[in-house]
């Protein structure tokens, strides 16, 4: 007789492994990596040339006080006679324009072509308005007027000394500056600790999570600074700036112009909001057509002559801190630009018959349209005019803290290197890991979609930008190509 052994109960099958967290942070970390390593060299060089460069106004007045300054005390003489005096000392260059001297104690600038005007340089006369002696001579560089120091620390931020070539750097700098910035802060934000312990951590944390926390803190206080100074930049950069300008032409943010020509047509101030102080038209001016500069001042200062296009501008209600171009031709006007790039911003401008020393034109800083007004605060803002010293402080603060944020971005990948003992202890060191491969697989599908179709169009934008980046996924792609070979020979 047998007896039936009771059926055992089949094993619990384990539960289904949940699904895996959708998350944007492995791919932010590992954009943010990539990018810190091989752009970071770029960021530095563009930092600390940049914080040097918002000293130098400092610097400038202190070395060039011969040019600049003067003892002279009084009435200035009329302004023709100061651009007499440096018809004097340079005698065969044609004159471009002048600058009266904006305070007392300080010199008059006319300023001459001396075969550099295509890049935005010319030969700057000083002179005594008191005295209308010749106080020296320097090369000026575009509309902040920079002495040589202060234009060879330019040049060296915008493009190492190297023509166009060197520019590349600066924009591919400015290119990744905001997508560093901006990745790193959504890092910061959604790391392991709670936002109420971040700046704890700063204080009690040691080696590289110390590291990091400075690190990112850091970059999370001045990241609006970051991003401000990347926009900024790329408005003067070569392939994005060009771009830049195409879409503010196209979506009518341009800056608007005096009239320079009397032969091209305006409205009246009825018509065109920009017209100003009843000048609007050309008042019974279009006859003359054509101005002699044997006339008036002579060929430097052709009709009325520069004093009576300053005293006609002043009327119309410009400031102290001026430039007055001469009439490139013989229809051509004189035209008067304010050049204070201090808050409140003052770039208004007029357009002075020289035949009759009427203003035929004037545009206002308060009747630009509302791009282009934040176009010129932003320039002025990455130049450090603003606001002045501040403006100053703030852009020397910008360029040190990147300084500090890609030492400590290097000093992590330091301190997470892998190390084995080897002797008496020694340790040979490599360079630090790279986040996880596959990271777009923890995103979401739509959001890489999304993703993808952004960078592409960003991509087109910023070009510099566009080829980085594919150049960095090609040297992923290549890496990690290379290490499934060598797993598969060791396997």
């Amino acid at each position: 007789m047998t007896t039936d052994t009771p059926a055992q109960p089949a094993p619990p099958e384990d539960p289904p492994a949940p699904p895996r967290a959708r998350s944007w942070r492995p791919l932010l970390l590992r954009l943010h990596f990539y990018a810190g390593v091989l752009i970071a060299p770029f960021l530095l060089v563009a930092a600390l040339s940049g914080a040097l460069y918002a000293v130098t106004p400092q610097v400038e007045r202190v070395v060039y006080a011969d040019e600049l300054t003067t003892d002279a005390r009084g009435p200035a003489v009329p302004l023709d006679e100061q651009v007499a005096a440096a018809r004097e000392v340079q005698p065969d260059l044609p004159l471009v324009a002048v600058r009266p001297a904006p305070e007392p104690g300080a010199t008059t600038r006319v300023m001459f072509d001396d075969g550099e005007t295509a890049t935005s340089r010319t030969l700057a006369v000083f002179v005594d308005p008191v005295t209308a002696e010749v106080t020296g001579e320097l090369t000026a560089y575009g509309t902040s007027g920079a002495l040589p120091l202060r234009t060879w620390v330019d040049e060296l931020h915008r493009s190492l000394h190297l023509g166009d070539t060197g520019r590349l750097y600066s924009e591919l700098a400015a290119s990744w500056l905001w997508v560093v910035a901006l990745a790193g802060v959504a890092l910061w934000w959604t790391g392991p600790q709670r936002r109420n312990r971040r700046v704890r951590r700063v204080r009690g944390a040691t080696g590289r999570l110390r590291t990091r926390a400075v690190h990112g803190l850091l970059g999370t206080v001045v990241a609006v600074g970051l991003v401000g100074l990347s926009a900024t930049g790329l408005t003067w950069s070569q392939h994005a700036g060009a771009n830049v300008t195409d879409l503010r032409a196209a979506m009518d943010w341009s800056t608007p112009a005096v009239v320079a020509d009397l032969t091209q047509p305006h409205e009246g101030a009825d018509e065109h909001a920009h017209h100003g102080g009843g000048h609007g038209g050309h008042g019974g001016h279009g006859d003359h057509g054509t101005t002699d500069p044997a006339d008036g001042k002579g060929a430097d200062a052709p009709g009325v002559g520069f004093q009576a296009a300053l005293d006609a501008a002043r009327a119309e209600g410009l400031g102290t801190f001026v430039e007055i171009g001469r009439p490139s031709s013989g229809t051509a006007t004189y035209v008067v630009q304010e050049i204070d790039r201090s808050w409140p911003v003052q770039v208004d401008a007029a357009a002075v018959d020289p035949a009759s020393g009427e203003v035929v034109d004037v545009v206002r800083f308060d009747d630009y349209p509302f791009m282009a007004k934040l176009a010129r605060w932003g320039v002025d803002a990455h130049m450090g005019t603003l606001f002045g010293v501040v403006n100053q402080v703030v852009l020397l603060g910008l360029g040190l803290a990147i300084a500090a944020m890609v030492v400590t971005g290097y000093r992590m990948w330091w301190q997470r290197r892998p190390t084995r003992g080897v002797g008496r202890g020694g340790r040979v060191a490599r360079v630090g890991r790279a986040p996880a491969r596959g990271a777009w697989r923890s995103a979401p599908p739509v959001g890489i979609v999304l993703l993808g179709a952004v960078a592409v169009v960003v991509g087109w934008f910023l070009p510099l930008l566009g080829i980085s980046l594919l150049v960095l996924l090609g040297v992923d792609l290549a890496l990690g190509a290379a290490a499934a070979r060598r797993e598969r020979r060791t396997a």
